[in-house]
C-alpha cells in the first residue's frame, strides 16, 4: 500500500474513458476516489489482471458513503479503472464481502 499511496499524485495517475464515464454518470467526486486510495483497504487482489495487477479499494468517502474503487499499477504509475458505490444486493454490510451469487 506504500507503494499505491507513494504513486497517487497527479503526474503518475492515468484514467481511461471508461473509469471517467462512471465518475460522471454515478456523479463521484475525483477527491473522493483519492481519498479512497490514499485512505482505504485493499479488499479484493486480482494479481493475474492484465495489462497489469490491480486492486480493488474499499473507504468511506467524507459523506461517509462507502465507495469502491479499482486500480492497477506496474509499480510506476497507476491506473484508474472504475470506481462505484457498493450496493447491498452484491455486497454484504461490510461493503468487503461480495454476497453469494443464487
Amino acid at each position: 500500500m506504500d507503494l499505491i499511496r507513494s504513486l497517487c499524485k497527479d503526474d503518475t495517475i492515468f484514467t481511461t474513458k471508461h473509469f471517467l464515464d462512471r465518475l460522471e454518470k454515478r456523479e463521484i467526486s475525483y477527491d473522493d476516489v483519492l481519498t479512497v486510495i490514499l485512505n482505504g483497504e485493499v479488499i479484493e487482489d486480482y494479481p493475474s489482471a492484465y495489462p497489469y495487477p490491480c486492486i480493488l479499494m474499499l473507504c468511506c468517502t467524507n459523506g461517509n458513503k462507502p465507495l469502491h474503487v479499482v486500480l492497477g499499477t506496474d509499480g510506476t504509475y497507476l491506473w484508474l479503472i472504475t470506481t462505484y458505490y457498493p450496493t447491498l444486493d452484491k455486497w454484504n454490510n461490510d461493503f468487503k464481502t461480495r454476497r453469494e451469487e443464487k
